[in-house]
């Protein structure tokens, strides 16, 4: 039985999470991991960093590469079915690779109860469009929309992968202390890891040419911008601040590069 796209339910899904991609801005506060666990009140369980994120990462591999298995068309066969997979294989870095080599902090469990129902939803949502909604001519392959947005999702993944690696080999297995990540795209900015990461969704919305995804791409850009500019410290505003949890890369190191911005390169 064929089934038929519902728009309400992409639309919907599509308006949360643009809005969820604005109440961070207005709220104007990190998400607390990483370096930002410190904010978190005592008594908050947490689970090991590896275990947190494979277990919410998981849930987007599941359904969309659950969608595209039960497709009765080649994979590389309509458009659709081939942004899914590169949805699906950001997913599978993310869920295989990346949770059983980093090296984070432990994970609050309220945090990792929040990501695992966005991983869901988003999932959810990107698939269900692109397997049910999604509908493009037979020329989108060479449709410059998909060619850059597939481009930019591949350099966008090569930077967030190599910048991770970047980030583990600062550290012992074990060690929790910060050190400054120099090479690739840290020679320009902070946030290389979001930087890549924020291109990838950005390509895949290009790509894509959908609602879900360009708002998919909001968030992304909303969240990891935002963990950025409180990931970088500017000296200016450090010297000049009382606060005592102000600008945490000049506070705890002197030799960091006053020039590095937060994450775009000379801009931002």
């Amino acid at each position: 039985m064929q089934i038929v796209c519902h728009q309400v339910p992409v639309l919907a899904g599509s308006a949360t999470l643009a809005t969820m991609g604005t109440l961070i801005l207005c709220l104007g506060k990190p998400a607390s991991y990483g370096k930002h666990t410190e904010s978190v009140s005592s008594g908050v369980p947490f689970l090991p960093a590896r275990i947190a994120w494979f277990l919410q990462e998981l849930p987007s591999f599941v359904v969309s590469v659950g969608m595209l298995a039960w497709q009765p068309r080649s994979l590389f066969g309509p458009p659709g079915n081939v942004l899914l997979a590169l949805f699906s294989a950001h997913y599978f870095h993310r869920t295989f690779i990346y949770s059983l080599l980093t090296r984070g902090r432990p994970f609050p469990a309220v945090l990792f109860l929040r990501a695992t129902a966005f991983c869901i939803g988003n999932g959810l949502l990107q698939a269900y469009y692109l397997v049910y909604c999604a509908e493009y001519p037979e020329e989108w392959y060479t449709d410059v929309r998909f060619s850059f947005g597939v481009f930019l999702f591949i350099l966008g993944m090569g930077i967030n992968i190599h910048s991770d690696y970047t980030l583990r080999q600062l550290r012992k297995p074990g060690e929790v202390i910060y050190r400054i990540p120099r090479g690739g795209l840290f020679t320009y900015v902070s946030g290389a890891n979001f930087l890549g990461e924020i291109i990838e969704w950005i390509g895949y919305a290009l790509a894509t040419w959908s609602v879900p995804a360009f708002a998919f791409a909001f968030f992304t850009l909303c969240f990891l911008g935002m963990q950025a500019f409180y990931h970088h410290r500017d000296e200016t505003i450090a010297s000049q601040s009382q606060n005592k949890e102000s600008r945490f890369y000049l506070k705890m190191f002197k030799d960091y590069p006053k020039s590095r911005k937060a994450l775009i390169p000379f801009i931002f």
